[in-house]
């Protein structure tokens, strides 16, 4: 149970920073919410598909670690997805000038 609770809690944690902070309310933002809401849902019904939904494993520690890990998995795609993206909007900025 404990390696979705890490990436949920994160999730959450950034929709309200969300709503309070305009300056996270840009698209990058969003998509980090996104992913962030893609990998909770991910542990959650892997942990429901295992019937292991509300169960805590004997390795709480290990679980907790896991979560951590895809927490930080997250945001590395994430990166990369902004580089890209900000990368190609001035490749396309300068192609065209």
């Amino acid at each position: 149970m404990g390696c979705y609770i890490v990436p949920t809690t994160a999730a959450i944690m950034h929709f309200f920073m969300r709503k309070r902070y305009p300056s996270f309310r840009g698209r990058y933002n969003l998509w980090l919410n996104q992913l962030l809401l893609g990998g909770a849902l991910f542990g959650v019904v892997d942990h429901w598909w295992n019937k292991e939904l509300f169960l805590f494993g004997e390795h709480l520690l290990l679980d907790l670690t896991l979560g951590v890990t895809i927490t930080l998995t997250i945001f590395i795609v994430w990166s990369f997805l902004v580089i890209s993206d900000k990368l190609s909007k001035k490749h396309t900025i300068t192609t065209r000038s």
